[in-house]
């Protein structure tokens, strides 16, 4: 194959991967084609031939789509540097995309290899002292299971401490966090359906 030939084929593959991740993550939020559409202030032809990875994106519809979706600009690039024979399967410790809140003091990055499967993985770190500002609510089963540090939760009106080791669950329910201690909480959460 020549080299132009080799640059259009993973053209073609970057497009139809961002394609998938931007139709895995409408379907999470519940929006339409045409509820996307108009946030992006694009047709919803156009939206779904970015799903369908037939339309080239420029960086500004990038923009639009990850403000829509609530995920960085990068999150549609990252795992595209991946080795081809990882790609779907194998997510190495450096390649993790950064996804979720942007609340200070609590980063997420996506341990599943992409957005295709029934849950997702991710891993999250929460600073020192760091508290979620809101409850937060989704209509998900989520999971995790905490790996260092401390923390606290509430489900609900029920509040827990957290060490090293222990695991919780909950569905369709009001949560909020804090780390207490001087060091980063660190998780590893099962979420199903896929939020990111």
């Amino acid at each position: 194959m020549t080299e132009a030939g080799e640059i259009e084929r993973e053209t073609q593959q970057i497009a139809e991967a961002i394609g998938r991740d931007v139709r895995a993550l409408r379907r999470s939020r519940g929006l339409t084609l045409q509820a996307l559409a108009d946030k992006i202030n694009r047709s919803v032809g156009y939206v779904s031939q970015i799903e369908r990875g037939i339309s080239n994106l420029g960086v500004d519809d990038l923009r639009k789509l990850g403000a829509a979706l609530n995920v960085p600009i990068g999150f549609f690039l990252e795992h595209h540097d991946a080795d081809p024979a990882d790609r779907g399967i194998i997510v190495r410790a450096g390649a993790r995309r950064k996804v979720g809140s942007r609340e200070e003091g609590f980063t997420e990055e996506l341990l599943s290899p992409d957005m295709t499967g029934t849950f997702e993985m991710l891993r999250t770190e929460i600073a020192p002292g760091a508290t979620s500002k809101h409850l937060i609510h989704r209509p998900t089963e989520e999971a995790a299971f905490l790996v260092s540090g401390a923390l606290e939760i509430w489900v609900e009106d029920r509040h827990y401490k957290l060490e090293p080791g222990d695991a919780f669950r909950f569905h369709d329910q009001n949560v909020r966090w804090h780390n207490p201690s001087d060091e980063p909480a660190i998780l590893v959460w099962v979420v199903a359906p896929p939020v990111y």
